[in-house]
């Protein structure tokens, strides 16, 4: 399992990656760039103009590594995995209760219900470490309105109440986002969220991070046997790994969010690492790109105490322990979902 800490990023225009005995070898100009042994990563994800042997294709899905391909600017385009792991019955038991309304509205309400309390967590942390530096009382305000969604959350929902609530509470936490960004304000002001294309800085770097998170959630989803397609408060539509999109909403304020406010407030991205194209879409340059997945996998290195094994583990395993905890859930060893809610 702790492999999955360890994914393998490619930056580099005109890379190719070959199989060399049981080592993935990373070549530029036909120069050896690195050598790593594959039982060591979890997955590889190849930006832009990266090119792979059909042998290394073959060696990885037999490996179980993953290898994703992205567009430079970090747009999802395809992915290359080998033979689904786990078995035809938990598959069965995922889509027969994805069908339930009732069963799926319970599982929607604990992704939101932990979604909303890491949104809380976010902000109540920016309230300690930033006091004075912050509209305090705006998020005050947005803290009570995500209290006031947590109970909600308690009653008997329908799925489509959940999606309200969750869509109520993302607008009123992306509402202040703002206030959380305490350097650099000129260039990296936020005003909503939007996407597809990114339009200023900040959304280009959420963007970018939700990106990996959908990678590595939807990889530890097919580790242990679920598919990644089939979720429960994202429903079926072709091409789009729902069952991913679900798992990773416990994740994305947690992570995501805060890494992005780290790179700002600290400094470690700067407006110069960013162009605005023609079309008004925002686009990172080469070595922003390279820094934020530096922090991004030494953010993963980090332990933290999970609340319901009650164990100290690695960021970068929660996304695998969170997926065998589903697929306990959905085989019935569990009564419930437990989703990750940050302390």
């Amino acid at each position: 399992m702790k492999k999955h800490l360890n994914t393998l990023f490619v930056t580099t225009q005109g890379a190719y990656l070959a199989k060399e005995g049981e080592t993935v070898v990373v070549k530029v100009n036909q120069e050896v760039r690195l050598r790593i042994p594959v039982h060591t990563i979890g997955g590889i994800v190849c930006f832009g103009n990266v090119s792979c042997s059909p042998f290394l294709m073959g060696f990885c899905g037999e490996n179980g590594v993953g290898l994703s391909f992205l567009s430079e600017n970090g747009r999802f385009l395809g992915r290359v995995q080998g033979p689904v792991s786990g078995n035809v019955l938990l598959r069965r038991e995922q889509y027969r209760k994805a069908d339930d309304p009732d069963y799926s509205a319970g599982m929607a309400k604990a992704l939101v219900t932990a979604k909303v309390a890491n949104c809380r967590t976010v902000l109540q942390r920016a309230l300690r470490d930033h006091s004075g530096k912050t509209d305090e009382e705006a998020l005050r305000q947005i803290v009570d309105a995500l209290n006031r969604t947590l109970k909600s959350l308690e009653l008997n929902q329908s799925l489509d109440a959940v999606r309200g609530l969750e869509g109520d509470a993302a607008h009123g936490y992306f509402s202040v986002f703002d206030h959380l960004i305490v350097a650099q304000k000129e260039a990296f002001s936020f005003q909503e969220r939007n996407r597809r294309p990114p339009m200023d800085n900040v959304n280009c770097l959420l963007s970018f991070l939700y990106t990996l998170l959908m990678h590595d959630c939807r990889g530890a989803l097919e580790s242990v046997g679920l598919d990644p397609a089939v979720g429960f408060l994202h429903r079926d539509r072709p091409g789009r790994p729902s069952l991913a999109l679900d798992l990773m909403e416990e994740f994305r304020p947690f992570l995501a969010d805060r890494l992005a406010l780290s790179l700002i407030n600290l400094r470690q991205v700067q407006d110069k690492g960013f162009k605005k194209t023609d079309a008004g879409a925002v686009t990172m340059n080469d070595e922003t790109r390279k820094t934020l997945l530096v922090a991004y996998q030494e953010r993963k290195q980090e332990e933290i105490l999970h609340p319901f094994l009650d164990e100290k583990v690695s960021i970068g395993i929660l996304f695998h322990v969170q997926a065998l905890l589903l697929a306990r859930c959905l085989r019935g060893d569990l009564d419930g979902y437990p989703p990750f809610i940050w302390k």
